[in-house]
């Protein structure tokens, strides 16, 4: 069983890496065209999308380089693996998502204080190519971004960019009719909104696994009560639950029960796991049991008072 689930995500992280790697080469490819639209047209909603873009080419890259290191096996210097490293590349993502929104609303103010001339009909020819390019790639990406913090940023990125290049369109047709040129720095700080808006909920799911807290949609109390009601189990203390990714979770806790034979203790184990793995999607726990009376009543252990204890 276990084979045969490496073997499906190894295919199916193969699959992940081409569509990225597709996906990478037409925002690259399109990154120059934009660029040179942007200058020639005198279109800082361009140049704030061709900028955006960039982004994506990095966040792709690095996506693509997460999803091959975490097909390497675990090691005595990895015993968890490489699963953080798509952690990290999210973490990145979201952090140089924040700084493009700072640098997009900086460059804005001062257009908007004197509008430069756009040339719209640029604008909305490059706006509709990007368009049209963004969204297929958006959805070459898509696949697998629900359960995977890595490529949901990586997405996001991607989404960003549909809805900013639409934007841009809607801007272009509105300043050829009305020549009305502040619409164009005012759209830039529209897309910048939304990119930091994305940039937090990434970046807020990546602090919250690099720190160890239990799962955003987990209820600890209901765990708890699920597992003393677990036959054999009287009690339970010292409990952890944390993630290594956002699909991987673990769970290390002491479990009290009376004083029985390994054969009994093995089977409370057993129905423990199954219960996690079920009802909380938890698939790696490590129980430690012990007999009433040996238990310290702490729900949640306090390592940083056990350091001070070895000091």
């Amino acid at each position: 069983m276990h084979d045969h689930s490496h073997s499906h995500f190894g295919d199916l992280a193969t699959s992940t890496t081409k569509r990225l790697a597709l996906s990478l080469g037409l925002t690259l490819a399109f990154v120059f065209i934009e660029v040179a639209a942007g200058i020639f047209g005198n279109s800082l909603a361009l140049l704030t999308d061709a900028a955006h873009n960039f982004t994506d080419v990095i966040a792709l890259g690095l996506s693509w380089y997460a999803l091959r290191i975490a097909l390497k096996p675990a090691n005595a210097n990895k015993t968890f693996g490489y699963h953080r490293v798509g952690i990290l590349v999210a973490l990145v993502n979201s952090t140089t998502l924040v700084l493009i929104a700072l640098g997009i609303f900086y460059e804005a103010y001062h257009r908007l204080i004197s509008p430069p001339e756009v040339n719209a009909p640029i604008l909305i020819g490059v706006g509709i190519i990007a368009f049209l390019i963004n969204a297929g790639t958006a959805w070459l990406v898509k696949r697998g971004s629900e359960h995977d913090l890595n490529l949901r940023s990586t997405f996001l990125h991607l989404v960003g960019d549909v809805l900013s290049t639409l934007g841009a369109v809607v801007a272009g047709v509105v300043i050829y009719f009305t020549g009305a040129n502040w619409l164009d720095p005012l759209v830039s700080v529209l897309i910048g909104a939304l990119i930091l808006w994305n940039a937090w909920g990434i970046l807020r799911q990546t602090i919250r696994i690099l720190l160890e807290s239990s799962p955003e949609d987990m209820n600890v109390d209901n765990l708890l009560t699920d597992i003393r009601k677990v036959d054999g189990v009287l009690d339970v203390h010292d409990l952890h639950v944390w993630s290594i990714n956002e699909s991987l979770r673990l769970l290390s806790a002491h479990i009290v029960t009376q004083d029985v034979s390994i054969r009994t203790g093995a089977k409370t184990q057993s129905e423990i796991n199954e219960l996690l793995a079920h009802r909380y999607n938890i698939q790696h726990a490590t129980l430690q049991l012990e007999c009433e009376g040996c238990d310290s009543n702490t729900l949640f252990c306090d390592i940083s008072e056990m350091e001070h204890v070895h000091e």
